[in-house]
C-alpha cells in the first residue's frame, strides 16, 4: 500500500514538472510571479486558469517548476516587455488570406517589425489615440489578426529546419493588431507601410501563457480563430501556414541572430476585413477575442484614447 502511493506521488511530481504551460501573473498577495498554470477541469485555456505553481528561475534558461500554489488575480503578458529582444512578424503567410486581400503568394517569409511597447497583456485595452481615430475625411480603418506566436529560448544563428525547434521555448496566441488607413490609405502605395499601421503602443496583445514544445510538439495542428463582439470572425489551423515554424525560424535566423525572449508572429489566416466587401472595421468598446488550441486567448478591448 505504502509502495502504491509512493509511486503515484512520484508520477504526480513528474507529471508536474513536464507541464509547462508558463505564464506571468500578480497574485492576490500583489506580488508577480511566473508560474506553470494549472488548468480548470474541461478546458485547456490558460486565460481561465485561477491558480498555478510557482517556477523559481528563468524560463528562458534555469528553472525550477515548484509545489507551491499561488492564486492568479491577473495574467500579465509572458514575459515582460524588456525581455523581449524583438518582435519580428510574418505578412502573407496563409493562401486564403492572401487571395481574399488580392496578393500574390511570396516565395520567401515576407518580414517586418512591432516595437516591443506594442505588446500588451492578454486582458487589457488597445489603445487607439486620436491620430488613428476617425477625422475630417479619414476614416479610422482598425483590423483584427490572429496568429500563433513562436517564443525563442536559446541563441539562434544561422540554423537549418531541423534544428529550429531545439531553439524555441513555446507557443502562444497574439493579436496582430491593424490599421488598414495607415497601413495602406496612407502607407505610400504601391507599398503598404507597416510600422505605422501596425506598430502602435498595446497593438500586440500576447499570451496568456506560453504552452511548451513538450505540450506541443507539433504547432502546424492547431485550430484558430476571432471572435468579434462574440461573433466568429476568423477560423482556420496551422496545418495552412505556408512557411511553418520550423523554416521561419531557421530563416530568420539567417545572418541575424535571434535571441532568447525574441517572439515571432507567424501571420494570419483568412477573415480579416481587409479582405471583406462590407467591412466592419473595429471601433471604441467592441471585444476582441484572438484564440489558439491548446493555449488559450487574449480578449481586449478596442479603446479610443
Amino acid at each position: 500500500m505504502h509502495i502504491t502511493v509512493f509511486f503515484a506521488f512520484l508520477a504526480s511530481l513528474l507529471l508536474a514538472v513536464e507541464a509547462q504551460r508558463f505564464v506571468r501573473f500578480i497574485s492576490t498577495d500583489k506580488r508577480e510571479y511566473y508560474g506553470d498554470a494549472i488548468l480548470p477541469s474541461g478546458t485547456k485555456d490558460a486565460a481561465k486558469s485561477t491558480r498555478a505553481r510557482v517556477i523559481r528561475g528563468d524560463i528562458l534558461g534555469d528553472f525550477t517548476i515548484t509545489r507551491e500554489v499561488k492564486a492568479i488575480k491577473k495574467l500579465l503578458a509572458p514575459l515582460p516587455n524588456e525581455r523581449v529582444r524583438t518582435v519580428r512578424c510574418v505578412g502573407l503567410n496563409y493562401v486564403a488570406h492572401i487571395n481574399e486581400t488580392g496578393q500574390v503568394i511570396p516565395q520567401w517569409p515576407i518580414l517586418f517589425f512591432k516595437p516591443w511597447t506594442a505588446l500588451n497583456t492578454p486582458s487589457d485595452p488597445i489603445p487607439v489615440t486620436e491620430g488613428y481615430q476617425t477625422q475630417g475625411n479619414f476614416t479610422s480603418k482598425m483590423d483584427y489578426e490572429t496568429e500563433l506566436v513562436i517564443v525563442i529560448k536559446k541563441k539562434a544563428f544561422n540554423i537549418s529546419d531541423e534544428e529550429a525547434l531545439d531553439h524555441v521555448l513555446g507557443y502562444t496566441v497574439g493579436h496582430d493588431v491593424s490599421h488598414r488607413g495607415w497601413q495602406i490609405d496612407r502607407g505610400g502605395l504601391p507599398q503598404p507601410q507597416f510600422s505605422m499601421g501596425k506598430g502602435a503602443d498595446g497593438w500586440a496583445p500576447w499570451g496568456p501563457a506560453i504552452v511548451s514544445t513538450s505540450i506541443i510538439p507539433d504547432p502546424q495542428v492547431l485550430n484558430i480563430w476571432t471572435k468579434v463582439n462574440g461573433v466568429t470572425q476568423q477560423n482556420s489551423s496551422t496545418a495552412n501556414m505556408i512557411f511553418g515554424v520550423k523554416h521561419l525560424v531557421s530563416f530568420f535566423s539567417m545572418g541575424t541572430t535571434l535571441l532568447p525572449g525574441d517572439v515571432i508572429f507567424t501571420g494570419t489566416p483568412s477573415g480579416v476585413n481587409l479582405g471583406k466587401v462590407d467591412p466592419v472595421w473595429l471601433t471604441d468598446g467592441d471585444v476582441v477575442e484572438v484564440g489558439l488550441e491548446n493555449v488559450g486567448t487574449c480578449t481586449n478591448t478596442i479603446k479610443y484614447t
